[in-house]
């Protein structure tokens, strides 16, 4: 049979079949099910940066400093001593899932002020985390704030998370920097053990009935792993990080292609909600059977074997494979003439 196993952030998987972070994850019983199902590694639900804010009262100065309207904005959240769970609870419920199950359990943080991090992410660590996940999620909307300044404050806080404990540490990241590469070195250099490639922004959407700016929540899709494809295929082989796909895996040639992109593990939340958790059980399945087809005698012999370096064509990654790609397309009827 093929060898499904990985490294990912030093730590051995099973597979590359890693549940990403996701409510699915508050309930000690779904990762005792998912462990079953066949699902290699979890990221927990993430803790909240507000919901540190709150039992803490305090931000990094600053990075504060940077967003006028932070405070304000704070407003537009839930109750969020009632979201999911506080801190000292996701604490315990790391503890308590490290106990019920043999996979890795790697926490998550979300945010973008060092604030109260460094103090979570040590209690993280000390509650028996395998690694930290850091969900950067920042939205700048003050336009005097540069681009530049911006990326300096993701370097800042991965290199103080990382002083701060021994455990890996992934950064997951937005696909909107203007240079993905560059930002994947600094990263890198920062001390980032991996890259989590793309966190999805989500958009609010106009309700023109109540006239209100509402929330929009809408499950990805095969068609937005094309980015994460494009952009781990061109990093692979130039940065020391492993690198992880998420957002738009839900099937076994999914997995594949990230394999063959160069990531270590294809996560995923969004199929596991549409099909259930049983789901990562065919999954297994299917990847097998594709490799006893394919006559591939492990996961570690395709990663990496589509990427930039690894190609034979490696304009196919670049602007010189635009033009190509559109002369290539034809319309397949033209209108009648009148």
């Amino acid at each position: 049979m093929p060898d499904l196993t990985t490294t990912y952030l030093g730590l051995r998987l099973r597979s590359p079949l890693v549940a990403s972070s996701s409510p699915l994850c508050q309930n000690i019983g779904n990762i005792l099910h998912m462990e079953d199902a066949g699902i290699a590694a979890v990221v927990l639900h993430s803790l909240f940066e507000e919901q540190i804010l709150i039992e803490s009262q305090s931000l990094d100065r600053h990075l504060s400093a940077a967003e006028e309207s932070y405070a304000e904005s704070l407003s537009y959240f839930p109750d969020l001593r009632r979201y999911n769970i506080g801190p000292d609870e996701y604490v315990e419920h790391i503890r308590r899932a490290k106990q019920a199950v043999d996979i890795p359990v790697i926490g998550s943080l979300n945010g973008v002020s060092t604030g109260g991090w460094i103090r979570y992410a040590r209690l993280i660590e000390e509650a028996g985390a395998d690694a930290l996940e850091l969900n950067i999620y920042h939205l700048p909307t003050n336009p005097s704030i540069d681009g530049a300044t911006v990326e300096q404050q993701y370097v800042e806080l991965v290199r103080h998370v990382k002083a701060s404990v021994r455990i890996p540490v992934a950064v997951k990241l937005g696909p909107y920097f203007s240079s993905i590469p560059n930002m994947a070195a600094k990263l890198d250099e920062a001390g980032a053990d991996a890259l989590v490639m793309f966190n999805r922004f989500y958009q609010p959407d106009f309700d023109l009935e109540a006239l209100e700016v509402v929330p929009n929540l809408v499950l990805s899709n095969s068609s937005e792993l094309l980015t994460r494809l494009h952009w781990v295929g061109l990093l692979y082989g130039r940065i020391r990080a492993d690198m992880a796909i998420t957002g738009g895996v839900h099937t076994a040639p999914d997995v594949l292609k990230c394999m063959m992109a160069g990531a270590k593990v294809a996560m995923m939340t969004s199929a596991l909600l549409r099909q259930g958790i049983d789901y990562a059980a065919r999954l297994e399945e299917d990847l097998i059977r594709w490799m006893e087809e394919h006559e591939y005698e492990s996961i570690r012999q395709m990663q990496g074997s589509m990427s930039f370096q690894r190609v034979a064509d490696p304009a196919a990654f670049e602007r010189a494979n635009y033009m190509r790609v559109l002369s290539s397309y034809e319309l397949r009827s033209r209108p009648a003439a009148h």
